[in-house]
């Protein structure tokens, strides 16, 4: 009877699931695309803005108190040392150290005009969405009751891993936006080193990396979401052949969802893994 055949409402299940994740993947592209001066409206950015300038008043006045300590630390012989190259090279540092003080904000929102032009290229080009395969469909809805009703409990217990892990993806985004809006203003305390000596100015060096990691990040992001998605629409693996057509489809939810707790992984250790892979 076709009061106990399930099949048509596990694809049901499994189609609102597998929309549920892409509707998030989709969500997700248009956030990483997004610049953090345009996150919600400009709210947090403007909340940033407001900000911005009493660092960039700390930062140009610590601008003159590193400059003293590299002078300082460089000088053992002032009559020695005050050679004309010297004191432009002291200026030129001093200079710069001001100007990045200054302009760190607008230097930062160009970086994510790019990041996210790039981002936009890479989502452009992957139209690949997450769907149940036809044949893997054509065995549900044949499935008798037994087979259908171990297959309703599977499938109803990797929804929810689904649907907890596009939930984990949508906060781990909304975490990186968080982390940028934090250390924009940041930038104008740790540029000011810049006019210090080589010691003092690696705080300048380690900040930039750090703030490229974690703009860098949505392109990991990115990748690791289109290639998920390729990878679970890429068919059932070989070693499924030697199995009865309901095990190869229990199978196939199975590494699907491991698929996407593994895409979630990724997403998640992907400052960590811009950071190693460009040396920042």
């Amino acid at each position: 009877m076709d009061f106990f055949k399930l099949g048509d409402k596990i694809l049901d299940l499994l189609n609102m699931v597998f929309g549920f994740w892409n509707n998030q993947v989709s969500l997700v592209f248009a956030l990483l695309k997004e610049s953090p001066v345009n996150f919600k409206g400009g709210g947090p950015w403007g909340v940033i803005s407001g900000i911005e300038p009493i660092f960039v008043a700390v930062g140009s006045s610590l601008v003159v108190l590193f400059f003293v300590i590299g002078f300082c630390s460089e000088s053992v012989d002032v009559k020695e040392e005050m050679r004309f190259e010297v004191i432009l090279r002291m200026l030129i540092r001093l200079g710069l150290a001001e100007w990045f003080v200054a302009n760190n904000v607008t230097i930062m929102k160009a970086v994510f005009t790019s990041v996210g032009n790039l981002v936009g290229l890479l989502s452009g080009n992957s139209t690949v969405e997450l769907k149940i395969a036809a044949d893997q469909a054509e065995i549900i809805k044949d499935l008798g009751f037994g087979e259908s009703l171990i297959m309703l409990i599977l499938t109803a217990l990797l929804s929810i891993i689904i649907i907890i892990c596009g939930f984990f993806l949508i906060y781990t985004v909304y975490f990186r936006f968080l982390k940028l809006l934090i250390i924009v203003p940041l930038g104008s305390i740790a540029y000011s080193t810049m006019g210090g000596n080589r010691m003092v100015a690696h705080t300048a060096v380690t900040y930039s990396k750090y703030f490229l990691s974690v703009v860098l990040e949505a392109v990991v992001m990115a990748l690791a979401i289109i290639l998920c998605n390729a990878l679970i629409n890429s068919g059932l693996p070989s070693f499924t052949g030697d199995y009865a057509d309901w095990a190869k489809t229990l199978i196939y939810l199975c590494e699907l969802t491991f698929t996407i707790a593994l895409t979630v992984g990724t997403v998640k250790g992907a400052q960590s893994l811009a950071s190693k892979a460009l040396g920042i």
